[in-house]
């Protein structure tokens, strides 16, 4: 175990083997972590907070010559709530705010610049690219790919292997990049998939395997490729 001298630890936490906490790191009262997770400086961690093993929490971006979208440079530290669940070989980023009693299952990673709300659910296997925002009470189930730029609405639920795009013109430089903006009450069957700048209206329900290319009205059913009224 390494623990560095500046980092807090609050009332009644157990911390298992081959753990490192870098300088700077908060961390609330009962706070169990498991063995041989990292958490890297300056991370906050909220009461009662679940952390598996092989976790990976408050991990820096990093980018090459060839990614057109730099991470932003000065982000602030990531920022888990109160009774978080915290899966096993999970990578959290920095700059991220994860809210009270949200729950991420295993090997989930979530990118810097997003908001998870509170008891929202983030299955086993997905993926939450940067500068994305997810509302209260959320379910991505397994294997989700929540593209970047992305806003969720409260009450939404994505079924498995749900997926998203935010470049129309793909990598060609061209365009702004935006992803879906999906309303309140929303439901997304098995892969779906939805391309960038489209709306999901509230409470309105996308079937299994629709390729969603148009914005969709409140309350209503779309199914098919490409996605049409039912």
């Amino acid at each position: 175990m390494s623990i560095d001298p500046t980092a807090t630890l609050g009332n009644g936490c157990e911390i298992g083997e081959f753990v490192v906490i870098e300088e700077d790191v908060e961390i609330g009262d009962n706070v169990t972590i498991d063995h041989h997770v990292v958490i890297k400086a300056g991370t906050k961690v909220g009461d009662d907070v679940r952390i598996q093993a092989f976790t990976l929490l408050g991990k820096q971006p990093a980018a090459n010559k060839k990614m057109a979208r730099k991470p932003t440079a000065a982000l602030f530290p990531l920022t888990i709530g109160a009774g978080v669940t915290i899966g096993s070989h999970v990578t959290l980023y920095h700059g991220s705010v994860i809210a009270d009693e949200v729950f991420i299952g295993d090997h989930v990673s979530i990118r810097e610049e997003v908001e998870v709300g509170r008891r929202s659910v983030i299955g086993r296997h997905a993926m939450v690219e940067p500068k994305t925002t997810i509302g209260q009470s959320v379910t991505v189930q397994t294997g989700c790919y929540v593209t970047a730029d992305t806003t969720i609405e409260d009450f939404v639920f994505l079924g498995p292997c749900v997926s998203m795009s935010n470049d129309k013109y793909m990598a060609s430089g061209k365009g702004v990049h935006t992803g879906p903006y999906i309303k309140k009450g929303a439901k997304l069957g098995n892969h779906a998939t939805l391309l960038p700048s489209i709306t999901i209206g509230a409470d309105a329900v996308i079937g299994a395997g629709a390729v969603v290319t148009k914005d969709v009205a409140d309350s209503t059913v779309v199914v098919g490729n490409p996605a049409r009224r039912k």
